[in-house]
């Protein structure tokens, strides 16, 4: 007895190939038109095969330059940023996290400062969060504590509290001595260096560039509705 053909196949002979024709280049019977991509493509049915297993899409890219003490930066990590990267599968979003904004770095006597334009404070948290970072490695690690000391009354006094309640595996010993040595201050560095090789140059914070891009429509749009703008780029 011959084997019973699915009255899906059917269907798809149907709709691609009226009258029982065979797509150019197909030397496949009908019943495995659906039996790989490579015979899909073959006999021109790839978007008629549902079971067949898609290419993963690119997450978009967010890069979210800001200073830690700004109200605006600060605004959006905690209101628009966090929230979205919490509602989207992981693999839709990629989002770097650059402190730095319109901080300025000086070689004074061989050794590089930094002054911020919040003073010398929000200098002290860009290099916390610059550390925690560096320290934590994992971004779902690091960016809840992120979230926790930009949402709470004081970006530098909370680190310890933050870490116990959202990192406890993170040792806040090492953050301080990245932020008290030279690691810290290379970390600054590099986020100085990143801040000012932006094309077009940031003329504020925060400057976001999506897919490593920066215009003005598609600011306001982050700003306006991020979770929307993702999910309308994600392809």
């Amino acid at each position: 007895m011959a084997p019973t053909v699915p009255l899906a196949v059917l269907a798809l002979v149907a709709l691609v190939a009226p009258g029982l024709g065979v797509a150019p280049g197909c030397d496949y019977p009908a019943h495995r038109w659906c039996s790989s991509p490579d015979v899909a493509v073959a006999c021109q049915v790839g978007s008629r095969c549902p079971s067949l297993p898609r290419p993963a899409a690119a997450p978009v890219q967010l890069s979210l330059y800001y200073e830690s003490l700004c109200p605006a930066c600060r605004e959006f990590l905690v209101l628009k940023l966090f929230p979205t990267w919490l509602l989207l599968p992981e693999e839709m979003l990629n989002i770097t996290l650059v402190p730095y904004g319109n901080a300025q770095e000086r070689n004074v006597s061989g050794k590089l400062d930094f002054q911020c334009q919040h003073g010398p404070e929000e200098c002290l948290g860009n290099m916390m969060e610059a550390c925690l970072m560096h320290e934590a490695k994992n971004f779902s690690t690091f960016f809840p504590v992120i979230f926790c000391l930009e949402s709470g009354s004081s970006v530098t006094k909370n680190l310890e509290a933050c870490l116990q309640i959202y990192a406890p595996e993170v040792d806040s010993g090492r953050i301080s001595a990245c932020v008290q040595g030279d690691t810290g201050v290379a970390l600054m560095h590099h986020n100085a260096q990143v801040t000012e090789a932006l094309e077009p140059p940031h003329q504020y914070v925060p400057w976001i560039t999506i897919n490593g891009k920066h215009t003005d429509e598609l600011q306001a749009q982050a700003e306006a509705s991020l979770l929307g703008l993702v999910c309308h780029l994600y392809q």
